[in-house]
């Protein structure tokens, strides 16, 4: 068992590594045209409508089938006020990170519920780890440009990449040994970061990933969504 949580948490984990090496391929060898801003742009609203699909689908599912109403609420708002100060406080010192934030969000309460599934359903857990491993991968490309953007060098991004890889391993561990006869804690957790990252979407993701006169932003932002529909209905 503790082979296959290592095994599927690290297969996981390893797209944010892999799509930080996607985001620095495309900047050096695409060249800079129009169409190239609106790729990077399209990638940034799939993204979100994945994060998004993932709140929606699985994370507040999840803290609803536990909680009541009150202690679900104040979850929920301890996130969204969490993590306004955070963004406002990490804004003034590196600037753009409201994508990597929410990846994060999303990508460790996952893992943490990936784990405590392991000891209940094995398959339905395998299925989840296809699932965040999906959804790694045009979260972590466009957090890496936001990191660039924010004046870190691509060496030091990547490598904040290669060790947030491992998160993945280290939630789902927590969740198994911890917190598979804790339910409650765990929806807590998935409530919690809910908020804070439909705090993160709708006040700089989405916003950040609008084009002019373009409509494929758009249907980048509903493909992102379908996919996770497709994922959950799989899982």
């Amino acid at each position: 068992m503790l082979q296959k949580i290592i095994l599927f948490s690290g297969l996981a984990g390893v797209t944010v590594f892999i799509g930080g090496l996607l985001a620095k391929y495309f900047n050096h060898h695409v060249k800079e045209t129009p169409v190239k801003y609106e790729i990077i742009h399209t990638l940034m609203s799939f993204g979100a409508g994945i994060i998004l699909s993932a709140v929606t689908l699985v994370l507040i599912p999840k803290g609803m089938e536990e909680l009541k109403v009150l202690p679900m609420a104040l979850s929920f708002g301890g996130g969204v006020i969490i993590f306004l100060l955070i963004d406002r406080y990490l804004a003034k010192k590196v600037g753009k990170n409201a994508t990597l934030l929410a990846m994060l969000m999303d990508f460790i309460p996952e893992s943490i519920a990936l784990g405590a599934t392991f000891a209940i359903e094995p398959n339905l857990a395998i299925l989840l780890a296809v699932f965040i491993g999906l959804q790694n991968l045009p979260e972590a490309f466009n957090a890496y440009r936001d990191l660039i953007l924010s004046g870190f060098t691509e060496k030091k991004t990547l490598i904040i990449f290669f060790f947030l890889s491992f998160f993945g391993i280290g939630g789902a561990l927590i969740g198994h040994y911890f917190l598979t006869d804790f339910p409650v804690i765990t929806a807590h957790l998935m409530t919690f970061s809910s908020g804070g990252i439909l705090y993160l979407l709708i006040n700089d993701i989405i916003p950040e990933s609008k084009l002019e006169n373009n409509y494929l932003t758009s249907l980048g932002a509903t493909l992102g969504f379908l996919v996770g529909i497709v994922g959950e209905k799989i899982i």
